[in-house]
Formats: C-alpha cells, structure tokens, sequence
C-alpha cells in the first residue's frame, strides 16, 4: 500500500521532490520536499485511493472506533469522507478554542468514553497532532490512535509520539517516497542518499551539496 499512496501523491504533485533547489519551510529549514495532501481533495482518482485506504486502515487496526476525529484544517475532509465509508460520526479540533459562542475547541458530538481515532494529512515533528491527542484525552476520549497519510519518519516525530503514548499508522512515509519516485524518474538513484539524510537530520544541510 506504501508505494501505490506513494505514486498517487508524486502523480499529483501533493509530494514534490526538488533535492537540487530545496525548499525552505516557515521554520527555515531547509527540505529537498514539499507536501500538499490537498492537492488529494481535487484528484478524484487519487482521493478515492486515499480515502479508501484510510477507511480500511481504521477498519482493520482500530475496529472499536466510534468517532473519527480530524485535525483542523488538513484533517478534516479526510476524516469526512473516511467517516462517510465507515458510516461513522466524525468532528474535527481546533488548534485553539474559540473566542465566541461556547468557545469549542473540538468541533462536533464527543461524549466522555469514546473511541477515537485522529484522522491526520502530515506527520512530521508531531506536534500539532499530540496537542490534538491531548484535547481530546482532557475531554474524555480514549484516543486508539492516529491515521495520517504520510510521514516524514522524523526522529523527533517518533520521539514525541511515543512520549506522549499514542501510535501512528501513515499510508505512505518517506522511504516510500523516495523509492517510487526515482523508479519512476523523479529523481536519481544517487538523490537517495540525500534526501534520507535529511530525514534523518533536518538541521544538518549537508546534503544539500552531496552527490549531485
């Protein structure tokens, strides 16, 4: 499953590897990557991969799952559509409470006790998806654990997640990436090395000058 959500997100474009001109992301990082899983919602082909795969991911490994719940805003068509597979109630969370009306932070009926599992579109340093794991833990959901459609793999990403005791499964991760994309010529074989070497140390831009 890996490489066929891996070539889906490359033949669209929601993965875009550019090892020799990187990217800088907000925090000035510098990435040989750029995702953009909702570029999924406008690929009707891909999308019903997609969401597909994260219907029967949940089905599969969480099987006691009463709501879905999506990270706001990535998350939250993908827990839609999944929840329309399953037939199940979905809600979404904020990333900070509201300043009006009840002041919600998690959008949607949760009762105390539910099953849930966070339905995420990117995984990388895991942060933003553990504060949602947190929420929804104080509000009194038993969180089963995270689907999310890639990840980067990060070492500080594994470290937070099993910190804070919750498992993710992705669809896709940047091996497979990687992979796919020099089968299918969007890179080299020698671009690689490269690009795990940034994953495996996205502070050190020494790949950047590597084996051109």
């Amino acid at each position: 499953m890996k490489k066929k959500i891996a070539e889906q997100l490359l033949s669209i474009g929601a993965v875009f590897l550019r090892p020799q001109e990187p990217f800088t992301w907000a925090s000035g990082i510098k990435s040989p990557v750029y995702c953009d899983n909702r570029l999924i919602l406008t690929a009707p082909e891909a999308r019903n991969i997609v969401e597909q795969a994260i219907a029967d991911t949940v089905r599969t490994l969480y099987p006691a799952c009463e709501v879905l719940m999506g990270t706001s805003t990535a998350g939250i068509a993908h827990a839609a559509i999944a929840g329309h597979i399953l037939g199940l109630p979905m809600g979404y969370v904020r990333s900070s409470a509201k300043d009006h009306g009840r002041g919600n932070q998690i959008e949607g009926k949760l009762l105390p006790g539910q099953k849930v599992v966070v339905i995420e579109d990117l995984i990388s340093t895991g942060g933003s998806v553990i504060e949602v794991v947190n929420v929804l833990r104080e509000a009194g959901a038993e969180v089963l654990g995270i689907v999310s459609i890639f990840t980067y793999g990060m070492k500080k990403g594994l470290e937070r997640l099993a910190a804070a005791q919750v498992e993710n499964h992705s669809l896709t991760d940047f091996d497979a990436i990687a992979e796919v994309a020099a089968e299918k010529g969007y890179i080299t074989q020698s671009d690689i090395a490269r690009l795990l070497a940034f994953r495996d140390n996205p502070s050190d831009e020494s790949w950047i000058g590597a084996a051109k």
